[in-house]
């Protein structure tokens, strides 16, 4: 299988170049599956339905939040309605949602796909290790299991996201890490055949810090006053992920090349 997963889609920029991108992509590397974090997508704070369904419209198979979740209410009531909207699943008890799922890909292949959010210098939520552990260990990845396992790690701390992947080393597919809005050099594959990247980056306008129009964020680090409340950037946006081929045997990654398309980052397509 070939498994496309992209970064934090920031704004009206980014989701119009994910949009935009998503279609060719699955023609031109024959994509059988794909995960987008669109947790930043409705003016950078959340997703609505309507995006959501822009997305789902455009090819994507699964989109994952993270910590604005509910920074747009409609998604509290929503996201019952939808299996294909994942939230983070080491959230509390009772929380609306599920923060993992099983998905059908092309030829009635199965895709595991869960989210989690870190804890280092976020919110202090239930041990994201112990929730993946125990979905792990719910399901067989390879033949005569599920055909794929889709980990989408939410953090700040690079080396929360890289100890997750080493923890599901051999036991999942793809281990990605979101939230950051930078894409990190070191898409690899692991040992045990788990591929990971630390972070995708951000599928957004990159002359801006983090997605953000420069201006205010610079004056909240240079100024102790009032700023205007951030918003996205609206050039043209490069949309980053990563894109990784199983075994159909495994389940486990023979390759793993990073995506990089359009505005101001040096390109990369990957060529299989």
């Amino acid at each position: 299988m070939r498994i496309l997963a992209l970064g934090d889609v920031v704004g009206r920029s980014g989701r119009d170049a994910v949009v935009a991108a998503v279609p060719r992509l699955r023609q031109d590397l024959a994509l059988d599956f794909v995960v987008v974090c669109a947790e930043n997508a409705a003016h950078g704070f959340g997703l609505t339905a309507k995006i959501a369904s822009d997305l789902f419209e455009a090819g994507v198979d699964v989109v994952t939040l993270g910590n604005h979740s509910w920074d747009q209410r409609e998604m509290i009531a929503h996201i019952d309605k939808e299996p294909r909207i994942l939230r983070p699943m080491n959230y509390p008890s009772g929380t609306p949602g599920r923060g993992a799922g099983i998905f059908q890909a092309p030829q009635g292949k199965k895709v595991l796909v869960m989210q989690v959010m870190g804890r280092l210098f976020m919110d202090p939520l239930d041990d994201p290790f112990a929730a993946v552990a125990q979905e792990l260990n719910k399901y067989r990845l390879g033949k005569g299991g599920v055909d794929a396992i889709v980990i989408d790690v939410h953090a700040e701390a690079t080396s929360e996201k890289m100890s997750m992947a080493h923890f599901a080393d051999g036991r999942a597919s793809l281990v990605f890490g979101t939230h950051s809005h930078i894409p990190t050099a070191d898409a690899q594959i692991l040992p045990g055949g788990t591929a990971c990247q630390t972070d995708l980056g951000m599928c957004g306008d990159y002359n801006s810090v983090i997605g953000m129009r420069k201006e205010a964020a610079i004056a909240r680090f240079t100024r102790k006053m009032p700023t205007d409340r951030l918003a996205p950037a609206d050039g043209e946006a490069t949309v980053c992920g990563c894109v990784v081929e199983t075994d159909d045997l495994t389940g486990l990654v023979r390759k793993i090349q990073p995506v990089r398309l359009g505005g101001r980052l040096l390109q990369g397509m990957p060529e299989f």
